[in-house]
């Protein structure tokens, strides 16, 4: 396992599929390389001093290290962006967090067009196109 070390690198990884946990966000992309699993540890400055930011990301490669290789598919880039409730998270249940969103990344994104032939929504509403040309996310 690798790390990411350019800044290109993660913009590309920000751009796929991501997962939430309370003590940190997992992003994750397949590469068209056949290089190695690569990973990248983020913390931003709002989550506190340079001391707890260089703790939660000494957490977070440690949570990484003890994950096993299987639940990771090869030739992807992974993010973990650290968050607050890292430092006082308990180890276990954040190996178990950590396990628990690579296997959401695995899942296939669900369908966006949520409207029928009609021009409705779900619930009945007209879906108009928003009148700045901006999509919701």
């Amino acid at each position: 396992m690798d790390r990411l070390r350019q800044r290109a690198d993660f913009l590309a990884v920000a751009n796929g599929a991501r997962a939430n946990t309370t003590a940190f966000v997992l992003q994750g992309r397949r590469r068209d390389d056949q290089g190695p699993i690569r990973v990248g540890y983020t913390v931003t400055k709002k989550n506190g001093t340079a001391t707890e930011r260089n703790r939660i990301r000494r957490r977070l490669r440690e949570v990484m290290r003890q994950v096993d290789a299987v639940f990771m598919r090869p030739h992807h880039d992974y993010v973990l962006v650290g968050r607050r409730d890292a430092l006082t998270r308990d180890f276990a249940t954040m190996l178990d967090d950590l396990r628990s969103a690579l296997r959401r990344l695995d899942r296939p994104a669900p369908k966006t067009g949520t409207t029928n032939k009609t021009g409705t929504n779900k619930a009945g509403n007209k879906s108009a196109p928003n009148p700045n040309g901006m999509t919701r996310p």
